[in-house]
């Protein structure tokens, strides 16, 4: 069997899931939002009576909430970490399983070489991450567009969708090499996972303190912020070639760790 169709079929059920439950989160935020608006009193009123430090931690002080897009903006980051997450794992495992369900002989039988093998992993994660986007992108685009009367929002949308699937892009081959180097197959989603998160945090504490503006450098989560993205800078170039260097190094570090990787069966 093709090493990426297999891969695929192993994968279809949790990206079924994973795609349902990025939808329902959209569909009840949005939800949230018209609740909100319909209860005639002001959302900025009531964020303007909360802690700085509340608003920064749950990503409100940059956006007017009295608009869907606006709504859905402080909406991204948790959508951005959800869809991280995933592709974190989904890299960690598409590279582990073998060792850890004691599958590594399937991989020896074949007539192919590591590259190929490695090749085709990494390709059916790709179209993982891309379908998990496109679900995100189609379900944010028509529930924007329910509660806005279509007063537009697309394009800030897709700039959201597209700096979400290089942050997808980075974290899956962030899984991909560790569980590619690491010599505990069970380890290395929950390691990759964990770089996120301390990645995820950090910039938080960067919106808290002004003083660690230097530090986010250190977090691709502040490459692709929400805010620039919509309303300011847009894309910035040197974001831009920071995150295709590390996937191109990350992506090199994959093969070679696999390459030389003595896999147990």
């Amino acid at each position: 069997m093709n090493v990426f169709v297999r891969e695929m079929r192993a994968n279809r059920k949790a990206l079924i899931i994973w795609c349902i439950g990025v939808a329902l989160l959209i569909s009840s935020s949005m939800g949230k939002y018209a609740g909100l608006s319909a209860s005639g009193q002001s959302i900025n009123d009531l964020l303007n009576q909360m802690p700085h430090s509340l608003k920064v931690v749950m990503g409100m002080g940059s956006f007017d909430l009295t608009t869907a897009v606006g709504y859905y903006g402080v909406l991204f980051i948790y959508l951005a970490v959800m869809a991280t997450i995933h592709a974190a794992m989904l890299g960690a495992n598409i590279i582990s399983k073998e060792e850890r369900d004691k599958t590594a002989e399937f991989l020896f039988v074949k007539p192919v070489s590591r590259n190929t093998i490695i090749t085709s992993k990494l390709l059916a994660a790709l179209v993982n991450i891309v379908v998990f986007n496109l679900v995100t992108y189609a379900s944010s685009i028509l529930m924007v567009q329910q509660f806005s009367q279509g007063a537009g929002g697309s394009g800030e949308i897709t700039r959201l969708m597209i700096g979400m699937f290089v942050l997808q892009l980075l974290f899956l081959v962030v899984g991909s090499a560790i569980a590619a180097k690491s010599k505990h197959p069970k380890t290395a989603p929950a390691l990759a996972t964990g770089i996120l998160l301390f990645s995820f945090i950090l910039s938080i504490a960067i919106d808290l303190n002004n003083k660690l503006e230097f530090l986010r450098f250190f977090t691709p989560f502040k490459y692709y912020d929400a805010k620039n993205l919509m309303y300011d800078r847009g894309f910035e170039t040197v974001y831009v070639l920071i995150s295709v260097g590390v996937i191109a190094v990350l992506l090199m570090a994959t093969y070679a760790f696999y390459k030389n990787r003595d896999l147990k069966v």
